[in-house]
């Protein structure tokens, strides 16, 4: 049995948690505040194909460090995992790579969705968390445009009462901003590429096609008012519509990106401050539903090349939580939302089982974010230099314990 003492609840009542274990170990929890093992529904782990930039046993130890116990990976791999072989492939790999480790991940897998291989999906349905759809190009080859093979995946994903993940980004308009900004080369540019309106527009297409068909659709990485004021519309109108919000979109904007350069560029582009005000409040009136670090590494050398060279996506999963948690400190979140954010709300959506799995966090805890801190591959953080309070320091995943104090 392992026996956490004098720990505080969220609600502030010092208890004693026990978990069931073979070894019998005590725990002093005082001054500590008791979370169950949080989900991040969105990361990408790079494997196969990729493993230089990250893999399952550096980003199992970046995931537990800050405080997760639950991953959800994406399928935009090379090759992409979009068949019942390569997921099986992929599963394999995984699985080696997390025994090499030590540290036993709980995790789910996206198929992705691509319109030569729809047959693919009733063979997987029952052991995928959802369906991966690129509605905007981003890493890798994955991209679903047309509107004709979006109608099929929708239907063939409310058959199978399957969640489909929507990376919702209007293609046709990104390609015509391409064209309309082809003469700079400044990072800052990508945020007028991808703007909220090409945002919008894809996720106004998917609220038409949830109402036709009746699907859930998961529309990841929310970054803008525009698309908050469609979801929020959709929910009041009792439609299977949920949102996810990432940390670089409520912590970073505009300004960060034309700053950092390509260390600040991710898809969708960081937006202006108002966008960042329209986020918190949507997490406070229940729009915004969870949150995922959308974890998506490169490395220094890839991101400091020039602008369009320098390719999207920013680490995050070790750092989520001390954000999250240092808003709190600031008076911006309760630690009710932070927790509906990062276990209760992803728990209900993908109907995720309970486990005993829990984080131990130190809410006065002071530390400042540093690249060599990192236990992801890549090594670096977009978060660098900044101080935050709020850290966890002990993560119990299936009874093992990892101390970071």
């Amino acid at each position: 049995m392992i026996t956490i003492k004098n720990v505080s609840t969220i609600s502030g009542e010092v208890i004693t948690h026990t978990i069931k274990s073979e070894d019998d170990i005590t725990i002093d929890g005082s001054g500590l505040t008791l979370f169950p093992g949080l989900i991040d529904p969105h990361v990408h782990f790079r494997t196969p194909g990729q493993e230089y930039k990250e893999d399952w046993r550096t980003a199992a130890l970046a995931t537990v460090k800050g405080g997760y116990t639950t991953v959800f990976d994406m399928p935009n791999n090379i090759p992409p995992c979009i068949s019942d072989t390569r997921l099986k492939d992929k599963k394999a790999l995984i699985d080696k790579q997390l025994s090499e480790a030590g540290i036993p991940l709980r995790y789910e897998l996206y198929i992705g969705a691509d319109k030569n291989h729809f047959e693919e999906i009733p063979k997987v349905a029952g052991d995928i968390v959802g369906i991966k759809v690129f509605m905007g190009s981003s890493t890798g080859e994955l991209l679903m445009d047309d509107e004709n093979s979006l109608r099929a995946m929708f239907q063939i994903a409310a058959m199978l009462d399957l969640v489909v993940g929507l990376h919702a980004e209007d293609e046709c308009m990104i390609q015509e901003n391409n064209k309309k900004y082809a003469g700079r080369s400044d990072h800052l540019v990508h945020a007028s590429i991808r703007s909220p309106e090409v945002a919008a527009s894809a996720v106004k297409l998917v609220i038409d096609l949830v109402r036709q068909y009746g699907t859930k659709a998961y529309i990841l990485h929310v970054s803008s008012s525009n698309e908050l004021d469609l979801i929020r519309a959709a929910k009041e109108e009792g439609l299977p519509v949920f949102a996810e919000t990432s940390p670089h979109h409520m912590f970073m904007n505009v300004h960060d990106l034309e700053k950092m350069g390509g260390l600040a560029q991710m898809n969708p582009a960081l937006r202006a401050p108002e966008h960042q005000e329209a986020i918190f409040a949507a997490i406070k009136d229940g729009t915004i539903d969870t949150l995922g670090s959308d974890h998506a590494p490169h490395t220094i050398e890839e991101k400091n090349k020039p602008y369009p060279e320098s390719p999207s996506g920013v680490p995050g999963i070790e750092t989520n939580l001390p954000l999250l948690l240092n808003a709190y400190n600031q008076g911006k979140l309760s630690l009710d939302e932070i927790l509906d954010l990062t276990h209760a709300n992803p728990r209900k959506i993908f109907e995720i089982r309970e486990n005993d799995d829990v984080v131990l966090v130190d809410l006065n805890k002071k530390k400042t974010v540093k690249n060599e801190d990192q236990a992801t591959k890549c090594g670096w953080s977009p978060f660098d230099g900044w101080e935050l309070t709020g850290w966890p320091v002990c993560t119990i995943l299936k009874g093992k314990i990892f101390n970071f104090r």
